[in-house]
């Protein structure tokens, strides 16, 4: 098979899995150089992965053999970065959230469209083993029509263990911008776009300190919300809960849990690809584990870039689409505006569910 030469920006802790993938799981991917603001960071990347080139982000940009952009910088970066790739004529495939607001996503779309290139973005876990099952039972009627879910990533923030957490807490992350999109993603694929949300959101903490190296004992000044509660009213007429939050200690809340007019569904991890689905239909007097129905239960990520690049060969439509990441960043910038005008607001964007992995495919490959 004639590979898809990618190129990496931004050579960060999240680097090292999709480096991994391209290399050891899709066939169909090569990368072919990667660059990062930091030269030495990408040339230990490149060292320790195997890439042929380390080089400049101009430089990647001007290859004219790369045809997708992965986009691992930072998410004040991610607009700036995926436009410059999309004026190159290439594609390009984001780390979550798509861009910081809906005005840059727009720009970004509708780029892409004028220069005949394709958008996609993280995060692509939706696509693992779990979740496809899920996917499938919703789709086979296993629960019925689904009429609620819930959904919660409750946690006391990144301070304590992540190297640089500063951005977490500006404009921009929050939990909902850091995790919401695994959770968010998760939901449509499995019940259809949003059209309508409302939200409460506030900072409990003003400030955190930094317990881990190199910046401990720094002091963060809070910008953004870090507990936010929403509700969602599905297209289909289901209504959803989600609550993230990074100022709670402990929970033993479930992670996402569907709710059908004839059983319930319980949904692994959205930040993982595999886990254990459970069911109980209506009569069962316990939750049965369901077999997992596709592969990809592992570390898979770079399987939404994977994707991609098979639909650039057939025409098809690539699954982590930047329909389905603009919705997503519609849905969660319209909860924090929902929060702070004290209303239900109407979400503009919409669509499509992305096409579920058929079943049966080998290790590796994700088109028939």
């Amino acid at each position: 098979m004639e590979r898809t030469k990618v190129g990496i920006v931004g050579c960060g802790n999240i680097s090292g899995i999709y480096l991994k993938n391209g290399r050891e799981t899709f066939d169909i991917l090569e990368i072919a150089a990667v660059a990062d603001l930091i030269p030495e960071r990408a040339r230990a990347q490149a060292e320790a992965f195997g890439v042929a080139r380390a080089c400049t982000v101009e430089e990647l940009l001007a290859d004219p053999e790369i045809q997708i952009v992965i986009n691992l910088t930072t998410p004040q970066s991610h607009f700036s970065v995926a436009m410059s790739a999309v004026r190159a004529g290439k594609s390009v495939h984001n780390e979550k959230p798509l861009t910081l607001t809906r005005e840059q996503g727009k720009q970004l779309l509708l780029a892409a469209q004028d220069k005949g290139v394709r958008v996609g973005a993280a995060p692509d876990t939706f696509l693992g083993g779990g979740h496809q099952t899920c996917r499938k039972l919703i789709d086979d009627g296993w629960i019925g029509e689904p009429i609620g879910a819930t959904a919660f990533m409750l946690c006391h923030g990144h301070e304590s263990w992540h190297p640089s957490p500063v951005f977490y807490y500006e404009i921009g992350g929050g939990p909902m911008f850091d995790m919401g999109p695994y959770y968010l993603t998760a939901l449509i694929n499995m019940m259809g776009p949003i059209r309508r949300v409302s939200g409460e959101a506030a900072i409990t903490f003003a400030q955190r300190t930094i317990t881990s190296k190199p910046l401990y004992g720094t002091i963060i000044d809070v910008e953004t919300p870090t507990h936010i509660a929403s509700t969602l009213q599905f297209a289909s007429g289901a209504i959803g809960t989600i609550i993230t939050s990074f100022d709670v200690w402990s929970s033993q809340l479930p992670r996402i849990e569907i709710y059908g007019t004839e059983g319930s569904l319980s949904v692994p991890d959205p930040n993982g690809f595999g886990g254990s689905v459970l069911i109980r239909r209506a009569g069962d007097t316990e939750w049965r584990t369901v077999p997992l129905s596709h592969g990809y239960a592992e570390n898979s990520r770079g399987i939404g870039v994977a994707d991609m690049a098979y639909a650039l060969r057939s025409g098809r439509d690539h699954r982590a689409s930047g329909s389905l990441a603009y919705h997503v960043l519609d849905v969660m910038q319209a909860t924090l505006d929902a929060a702070r005008e004290g209303r239900h607001i109407q979400i503009e964007s919409s669509c499509e569910r992305p096409a579920a992995l058929p079943l049966g495919l080998r290790h590796g490959l994700l088109d028939a």
